[in-house]
């Protein structure tokens, strides 16, 4: 059976499965914490983390776990378990968030996936941290956090069960490096995401600048933008989104 650490604190679960993954730690393995001191998000963002959310980070080995599709199926794999079990429309902001839409078109973020590669002894491996705000203490936010940020109990309507949450996701990213390692994974994989990408239509930029309007994913899940000089694939960056239309 796979290890399971749960900490009431700790400068970031990330840290702490990367670190056991390099001692060779199975898939499977996760670290949990109620809440993070120096939680890190993508680009080296920081992760704001107080007590109301869940945060975890999971160990994934075997194949897939180089794709650079992983973090994509990572959250369309959570999104999905989320809707299963909780009846909810998620959609991926690409590459990396899960939001929830509202019908003017405007989105607030319920979580992000951080994916880094390792090498450990049993061979390459990957640890995913993944945070889903809950029951968000909105004192524990930054103002501009707090009201860009949507809690599962209040899109759901319902109290929820943190154990049975890590669960479900913990199941979802297991299955999302198992479809990856399946043949020809890569149309399937795609169509999930395409069909949650969120934005379709909209005004993005990226690193600040205007790149154009989000026309799809590529197959090899980089997005993909059209403007007046023509199409291009948006690889990495930081990626803002204007409302969509």
């Amino acid at each position: 059976m796979a290890r399971r650490e749960l900490h009431l604190e700790l400068p970031s679960t990330q840290g702490r499965a990367l670190s056991l993954a390099r001692d060779g730690a199975e898939e499977g393995t996760v670290v949990v914490a109620r809440r993070q001191t120096a939680g890190r998000g993508r680009l080296d963002h920081t992760w704001e983390s107080p007590d109301g959310g869940l945060y975890l980070s999971v160990v994934l080995a075997g194949p897939g776990v180089g794709s650079p599709l992983l973090p994509l199926a990572l959250g369309a794999g959570v999104a999905e378990a989320l809707a299963r079990e909780y009846g909810l429309g998620l959609q991926l902001k690409w590459p990396n968030d899960l939001v929830a839409v509202a019908a003017d078109g405007s989105a607030r973020k319920l979580g992000g996936i951080l994916v880094d590669g390792v090498a450990g002894p049993r061979g390459p491996a990957a640890v995913a941290g993944i945070g889903l705000n809950v029951r968000p203490a909105r004192a524990g936010l930054s103002q501009d956090v707090g009201a860009a940020a949507v809690g599962l109990e209040e899109l759901s309507g319902s109290p929820v069960d943190l154990l049975r949450l890590e669960q479900g996701i913990v199941r979802a990213a297991l299955e999302a490096r198992k479809a990856l390692a399946a043949p020809r994974p890569g149309a399937s994989v795609v169509a999930r995401c395409r069909r949650l990408l969120y934005g379709i239509g909209a005004a993005v930029t990226v690193d600040g600048a205007p790149a154009g309007r989000i026309v799809g994913l590529g197959e090899d899940g980089t997005l993909e933008v059209a403007s007046g000089s023509g199409r291009r694939a948006i690889v990495a960056g930081e990626v803002r989104v204007r409302r969509a239309p």
